[in-house]
């Protein structure tokens, strides 16, 4: 397809496309990658409401649908867009060299899940799931995280399933973790979590709700993983406060004053959360402006690679930046560079941020990543090419890995 058709059909719409990158061993203990991609450009496009919003694919899975040797996916996501957009959870099937089909929506209802190809039950009128992740868990049922938007809330919930089709949500009013502006988070809460800025806070949660404790408030980007063992560990982005006249104070950010890190919680049975644990944060060889804005991260035979949201607020930029960790806690970064480059302004709609899957996936030899791109600043004062902000589905995968 030429350039300017592709962006004429985009328009409002999100692209996935598809890299390979070369790996070489660099050390014994960590594989170092090369920055030789190959993109596939766009394969999932949003259509319908709402206009102008577009099918990501963060924090949600990519899934082979016919083994090893197949080449057909189920690639999950959620559609969002700019301003005060309808948001929801779906998945969209195909294949990257015969095209996907339109994405299926999950059919959401208060009581029972409905009889759909994808639905969630349960879950409170006006609440709206954004950013799922599918999990197909150890004990044969399945599992499906997002994060919750309606009015007061913003929490991460977990909806269960025993055939893959109708999710049930399980802890509507006692959240995975919570954003600093659910209205089950109080001042006093906020304090204790490092957020002093939200003292005065006042928490409004409903009837018989509980106010959610410090240990669980979180931010955004979250990642969760079922572990050998049987546990789960989730990876989320926690804000450190810090002063004006900070040199890590930025006004053009969209939340000054806060710096992103990331923090690792673990669960026996991926509902209740403890151990929190800070692993990355900027350190005194990063540049001031360094924060990041989601981990992903992918098992492998030399160990967990992490897909770093390598966040610059000077330049409003997000890129994926390779990482390495033998038990989840401990995590190398040597590169601290983008991994993969964002395109040129003007030439594709991942120019400006990259926003990675849930992990990458081993197939005929290859890893691959399906990742989200899109052509605007983070604070949405600039963008690339078109003139309104897009975003882009994009794929990407590796030819070898030592």
């Amino acid at each position: 397809m030429q350039r300017r058709t592709l962006l004429k059909t985009l328009a409002g719409a999100t692209v996935s496309g598809a890299a390979y990158p070369l790996l070489t061993q660099a050390s014994s203990d960590a594989p170092m990658p090369s920055s030789g991609w190959t993109r596939h450009g766009q394969v999932v496009t949003h259509s319908g409401p709402p206009e102008g919003g577009w099918f990501q694919c963060f924090t949600s899975p990519a899934e082979p649908l016919d083994g090893e040797t197949g080449d057909r996916w189920r690639l999950w996501g959620s559609v969002s867009g700019s301003g005060e957009t309808l948001k929801n959870v779906g998945f969209a099937e195909g294949s990257v060299e015969g095209g996907f089909g339109p994405p299926v929506y999950a059919e959401l209802s208060t009581s029972d899940p409905v009889e759909a190809p994808l639905s969630i039950g349960n879950l409170p009128d006006g609440w709206r799931p954004v950013q799922g992740v599918h999990l197909r868990l150890q004990n044969g049922t399945e599992r499906l995280y997002f994060w919750a938007h309606g009015p007061g809330i913003v929490r991460y919930l977990a909806a269960d399933s025993t055939d893959g089709r109708a999710f049930r949500v399980v802890n509507p009013l006692s959240a995975c973790i919570y954003h600093p502006s659910d209205r089950a988070v109080s001042g006093s809460a906020a304090v204790e979590a490092g957020l002093p800025r939200l003292a005065k806070r006042e928490a409004k949660p409903a009837p018989g709700e509980a106010l959610a404790p410090a240990r669980l408030i979180s931010n955004d980007a979250t990642n969760v993983y079922q572990l050998p063992d049987g546990s789960f560990e989730m990876y989320s982005v926690a804000l450190m406060e810090v002063p004006k006249g900070d040199p890590r104070y930025f006004e053009k950010d969209n939340v000054s004053g806060w710096v992103r890190v990331i923090d690792r919680y673990a669960s026996e049975d991926g509902l209740h959360w403890t151990d929190r644990q800070r692993v990355i944060a900027p350190d005194g060889e990063d540049p001031i402006d360094q924060q990041f804005y989601f981990l992903s991260v992918t098992t492998t035979e030399v160990g967990r690679i992490g897909l770093l949201g390598h966040y610059r607020l000077e330049t409003q930029t997000i890129d994926l930046e390779w990482c390495h960790s033998e038990d989840g806690i401990t995590w190398r970064r040597p590169a601290r560079k983008p991994w993969l480059a964002r395109s040129a302004p003007g030439e594709a709609l991942d120019s400006y941020m990259l926003h990675a899957p849930h992990s990458m996936v081993k197939r005929k030899g290859r890893w691959w990543l399906f990742y989200t791109g899109g052509n605007f600043a983070h604070n949405h004062k600039d963008n690339h090419g078109t003139g309104e902000e897009r975003a882009a589905f994009c794929a990407s995968i590796p030819e070898l890995w030592v």
